[in-house]
């Protein structure tokens, strides 16, 4: 089961990105396990500086932009 995390405050293209991440691995058909980490210090502990960011099975994937659906794919097949 792949794990994906999105690291944001909530802002619109943190919810954006949790949104296309969802569709995609629906649409990839695998087992997955969603998570939104908001918390300042969670984020920050990932390394990353700029949300929204995408985490796949504890490694940060993108960060500070949010990538199409096809990128989404790849990053989680």
């Amino acid at each position: 089961m792949k794990k994906l995390q999105i690291l944001g405050t909530g802002c619109a293209k943190c919810k954006k990105l949790a949104e296309i991440t969802e569709q995609a691995a629906q649409s990839l058909g695998v087992p997955y396990e969603m998570e939104k980490v908001t918390e300042i210090q969670k984020i920050m502990a990932f390394g990353v500086m700029m949300t929204p960011a995408l985490v796949v099975d504890g490694v940060v994937k993108v960060s500070g932009r949010l990538p199409s659906p096809d990128e989404i794919k790849t990053m989680i097949a």
